[in-house]
């Protein structure tokens, strides 16, 4: 029997431009034998939701350097709540002021990450995330 890969939606939400860390992301969650599904740039929470979904993903990875993770965040994880998708592990990555990270932890965010943040660190957080 082979293992079930880990599957991972990386979503750009809202108007924010630049997508080179969530390519970066993508690729090394993708090396490391996850399958990754990339949904582009500007998505609204309702269509990173509806992917996640149709895809059957296992977790749902933001990249945020907007500022708007406040926002954002929680009505992604409202979405895939409402969807019956609460097994469904959110990771954040982006611009994240310090002061947020316990109020992302409280909503139930698993993992918060910087620039720079270090992929083998990210890869391992997952896999632990969804072996639970």
């Amino acid at each position: 029997m082979t293992e079930k890969k880990i599957r991972v939606l990386v979503a750009k939400p809202g108007l924010d431009g630049h997508d080179r860390g969530a390519k970066v992301i993508a690729r090394a969650l993708r090396d490391a034998g996850m399958e990754v599904i990339y949904t582009g740039l500007r998505q609204t929470p309702e269509m990173i939701a509806e992917a996640a979904l149709q895809e059957d993903v296992d977790v749902v990875g933001l990249s945020v350097l907007s500022g708007a993770h406040m926002a954002l965040a929680p009505r992604v994880m409202e979405l895939l709540h409402a969807n019956g998708q609460s097994h469904v592990k959110v990771f954040l990555g982006g611009i994240i002021p310090d002061e947020d990270l316990g109020s992302l932890k409280a909503m139930g965010v698993t993992g918060v990450y910087g620039p720079g943040a270090n992929t083998e660190d990210i890869i391992r957080d997952i896999k632990l995330a969804v072996a639970g």
